[in-house]
């Protein structure tokens, strides 16, 4: 791939000073476009050596020099360089990564909060993508828990359809806490399932079949997929769970508790003991996931997971499981939660926001503007509601809560997705009145135009760094910072009066599009 600008400039100055280099973007433009710290060096000495028609002029500050850029020279060969891949760093180099995500239970509709995963999982993977990684994504279905066992017992004969099974999950929580001797049932199919029973196989998989059709559709109308659907019970049919038990005990770390279940004492390593088997024998998820992952490394060693900050102890839990066997762990990424203003939501409390419904009252939102502008169709109006909902979850880095509001969510004016979409539909009608020429003066930008430009010159830095970080939260900050530059800067001058700025419009136009895409989100020509 070619180097951007400040690749460039990087590289001759590494070899004109022999040495690594990082050039780091000043807090004001008084202090130059890029300055680089010269640490115990002599900051004189260092400017003697450096010899680049990409610089103008380099002015010392204490440590540091601080770089002024040749414009003209910066502005020419940013702007030819933005391209359809311009932002590819090529970091992947075409190595294979396989990522997991969303992997929810299969017992009911989602929430908002389970859906953070999903959004988050699917920019990343678009993301490293877009950086020339051959991605698999995953999806690991929990087929043979307890949710599914309890939903089963109060499914009875019937087959309930996918929207009932939220009820249905909600209803069997609380006979349960009104009897809890109910709960020797749910043990007893688990018992039952695990032993080969036939009839009760058929009915974990209808229930499952169900709940996953409805669960993936969902997610599909946002324009989440996957590429594989790896099943939690592949791994006890194949015996592999029971394996994964028998190298445990091997390291003399697996004791049977006073329960009569069989437990992995990490408390040497304070990480408390990691329950392995019920008190009846049967093998729970801890045992099933080690074998999955296992599987998963097999197939590449570049491995990432997203887990909810509430599975910080399991992981390290499964982390040292598997350092016990000699195996490596995969990298995680931890989210935390979409909450409620009364607190965190949860699935058995009923106490949630469906992701189905916070779709549909984006959708009606979205739709209802739309109609306001005489421009209303069900494709626009699912862009503009759908890529809402996503920036809304995007935006924050995801180690940090986000508190859910209808209000905020669906706003179309401030830091939101169609802010940054009205931004691109302005562009694309000014450049449909007046066609861009490549003829231009490069002479000719103003300093609020070189200022763009240079914003622009950020975007293969933001992605790399997104990619590196796996913070897709970079990439919606980098756009709105965009917008609301290009808005002021529309504010000021015509743009089709110039075709120097309508050249810098297109160029424009077109990293909206490619960051509104690594987001998942569409960029509509019209709103």
């Amino acid at each position: 791939m070619k180097m951007n600008f400040k690749e460039k400039l990087t590289n001759r100055l590494k070899k004109q000073l022999k040495q690594d280099i990082v050039l780091n973007i000043p807090p004001s433009i008084e202090f130059g476009d890029y300055s680089l710290h010269c640490f115990n060096l002599n900051p004189e000495e260092i400017r003697k050596k450096i010899k680049s028609n990409l610089i103008e002029k380099i002015e010392i500050k204490g440590p540091y020099l601080n770089i002024f850029i040749n414009k003209n020279k910066f502005i020419e060969e940013t702007l030819k360089e933005i391209k359809k891949d311009y932002g590819n760093s090529n970091l992947g180099n075409n190595k294979k990564l396989l990522i997991e995500h969303t992997s929810i239970n299969p017992n009911a509709a989602p929430h908002v909060g389970r859906a953070r995963n999903a959004i988050i999982g699917d920019s990343l993977s678009r993301i490293l993508r877009f950086n020339k990684y051959k991605i698999e994504v995953h999806y690991f279905v929990n087929d043979v828990g307890k949710q599914i066992s309890m939903l089963v017992l109060a499914a009875g004969n019937k087959k309930p359809k996918f929207n009932e099974l939220l009820k249905l999950y909600i209803k069997i929580n609380k006979d349960l806490e009104k009897n809890p001797e109910l709960e020797n049932k749910v043990f007893d199919l688990l018992n039952k399932l695990e032993k080969g029973d036939k009839v009760i196989k058929k009915k974990f998989k209808e229930i499952v079949d169900i709940c996953l059709k409805g669960q993936v559709k969902i997610l599909s109308d946002l324009g989440i997929k996957y590429n594989f659907f790896d099943y939690e019970s592949k791994y006890l049919w194949n015996n592999q769970a029971n394996e994964i038990l028998k190298k445990l005990e091997k390291t003399g770390k697996v004791f049977i508790d006073e329960h009569g279940r069989k437990i992995l004492d990490l408390k040497e390593f304070n990480l408390n003991v990691m329950v392995l088997t019920r008190k009846d024998g049967t093998s729970l998820y801890q045992l099933r996931d080690l074998a999955y992952t296992i599987e998963k490394l097999s197939k590449t060693p570049k491995n990432i997971i997203l887990l909810g900050e509430d599975h910080k102890l399991y992981f390290q839990q499964l982390k040292k499981a598997l350092s016990l066997m000699n195996q490596k762990a995969p990298e995680v990424i931890h989210y935390s939660f979409i909450l409620l203003k009364e607190g965190k939501m949860s699935t058995r409390q009923g106490n949630i926001v469906l992701l189905q419904d916070f779709m549909k009252e984006s959708l009606e939102k979205a739709s209802n503007e739309l109609k306001k502008r005489k421009n209303y169709s069900e494709k626009l109006a699912k862009a503009i509601g759908y890529g809402a909902l996503k920036f809304q979850i995007l935006k924050v880095s995801s180690e940090k809560n986000i508190i859910f509001d209808w209000d905020q969510a669906l706003s179309f004016e401030g830091e939101t997705c169609p802010y940054v979409q009205y931004t691109n539909a302005r562009i694309n009608s000014i450049l449909k009145k007046s066609k861009p020429s490549h003829k231009i003066d490069y002479n000719k930008f103003n300093q609020e135009e070189f200022t763009l430009i240079k914003k622009l010159s950020e975007f293969p830095e933001i992605v790399k760094e997104s990619a590196l970080k796996y913070k897709p939260n970079l990439i919606c900050n980098y756009l709105i910072q965009l917008c609301q530059l290009f808005n002021n800067y529309y504010s000021r001058y015509e743009i089709k009066s110039s075709k120097e700025r309508l050249f810098l419009a297109s160029k424009l136009k077109q990293i909206i599009t490619t960051g509104l895409f690594l987001l998942g989100m569409e960029a509509p020509e019209s709103m």
